[in-house]
Formats: structure tokens, C-alpha cells, sequence
């Protein structure tokens, strides 16, 4: 369970509030909260992660070519 303390009393409500909300994107609880909303098939979940794979090396490669000036 995420927790967020006052630093001081006179901290504003609004500061609590999105160190709360970052604290939460961080820790990916709600991500996973609803990815698991709905079921998916153990087959589809490896195809996303291949996919996701393939995407990050090809991302990867562009990248280095402009890095090396080319197109």
C-alpha cells in the first residue's frame, strides 16, 4: 500500500496530492490494475511482449543511424 506523509504541517494539500499520484505512477499499480481487468489469452500476452520487442530494436536502430548521419 502506497503511503505519503506531510513533510511539515504546513504542507499544501495540493503538494500531498501529487507526490501521491507520482508515487502511484511509479510504483505501475495502476497499470497492472487495468491490465487486469480484462482477461487476455497467455498467447496474445507473448505476442504483445515480441511486438514490443521488435518495436524497441527497430526504434534502437533508427536512432543509431541518426546518430551516425545517416537518412
Amino acid at each position: 500500500m502506497i503511503q505519503v506523509t506531510k513533510k511539515d504541517p504546513k504542507e499544501p494539500l495540493e503538494n500531498l496530492l501529487r507526490r501521491f499520484s507520482r508515487k502511484v505512477q511509479q510504483s505501475g499499480v495502476l497499470a497492472e490494475a487495468k491490465q487486469a481487468q480484462f482477461f487476455e489469452k497467455p498467447i496474445s500476452k507473448r505476442e504483445r511482449r515480441a511486438k514490443a520487442i521488435v518495436r524497441k530494436e527497430r526504434k534502437a536502430q533508427k536512432f543509431k543511424k541518426i546518430r551516425l548521419g545517416q537518412s
